[in-house]
């Protein structure tokens, strides 16, 4: 049976790139939203969803990372680091000086930020859904303007490229999550992200927790926090690290964390993806 996969539509978006380097054979299902592609995996309307989580310029997508955290029917399966090369998308015959308005994602706006001071400084900036529905807002516009996009969507929109590879820096990538019903099985190459809180709020907490981890040589890879949504000044923490779930290191990690914390949810172990990805069968050969 061809597996579904759920993505940020519609086609030409940097998502369906990173799909289709993940799982070329498989059946791409667009959803509007980040939230409409995450939550697909928890109605089972798709086998598995691929979610960009952080941006190597523009950082951390929250929409995310907070889906993660309150989800209790899905697990990260996999992950993929995917090279991004932004273009600057127009209708043809339009002439750079006369764009007013440039459509894109939050996130490439933020990544071609330095472009668009230096190239196009008095355009206005709008945020799209996503990089392929910048152009369909393009193309309902009656002012001159362009959209930030990929080279596969001037194609399928018949767009033209004024300029390619706008990013703030040549190395700009993003770090998709695949997201299913389970994490996966241990490889030797695995990475595990967890969340946890603390019930107090107590100066030393976040160094005691994290001790257990270098006690035992496991590499932390992201730290970060987020707002519990509860109460000001009360964050959830989250963590990335080197090895699998079931490691014998990493369990008695995790237990000694759990006697600190007042809540630990293990978000997923599953394959490192290298960087950058060379081939998405490489990546699919670890879940077989």
């Amino acid at each position: 049976m061809t597996k579904r996969i759920a993505y940020l539509g519609p086609p030409g978006t940097h998502s369906e790139e990173a799909a289709l380097r993940y799982a070329p054979d498989s059946e791409l299902v667009p959803y509007p939203s980040l939230l409409h592609v995450a939550s697909a995996v928890e109605e089972r309307a798709v086998d598995e969803a691929i979610v960009p989580v952080e941006n190597s310029i523009h950082g951390s997508i929250t929409d995310i990372t907070d889906f993660l955290i309150g989800t209790q029917r899905a697990s990260i399966r996999h992950e993929l680091v995917h090279r991004v090369r932004n273009c600057l998308l127009v209708e043809s015959g339009t002439e750079l000086e006369d764009v007013s308005i440039i459509f894109s994602h939050p996130q490439p706006l933020g990544q071609c930020r330095t472009y668009l001071q230096s190239h196009l400084p008095e355009a206005e900036l709008i945020a799209s859904a996503s990089t392929a529905s910048a152009i369909l807002d393009l193309k309902s516009n009656s002012s001159t303007g362009a959209a930030i996009g990929t080279n596969r969507a001037a194609k399928i929109y018949g767009l033209c490229i004024a300029a390619e590879g706008i990013d703030a820096n040549p190395e700009n990538a993003t770090r998709f999550l695949i997201i299913a019903e389970r994490d996966h099985p241990r490889t030797g190459i695995d990475r595990t992200s967890i969340a946890f809180d603390f019930e107090d709020n107590k100066s030393g907490l976040l160094v005691s927790a994290l001790q257990p981890f270098a006690e035992r040589n496991i590499s932390l890879t992201k730290v970060e926090s987020r707002p519990t949504g509860r109460k000001l000044g009360r964050y959830v923490f989250l963590l990335d690290f080197e090895g699998h779930r079931t490691d014998h290191n990493v369990k008695q990690a995790l237990a000694e964390l759990r006697r600190q914390a007042s809540m630990v949810k293990v978000l997923g172990s599953y394959p490192r993806s290298p960087y950058p990805l060379t081939h998405a069968s490489e990546q699919n050969k670890q879940d077989n």
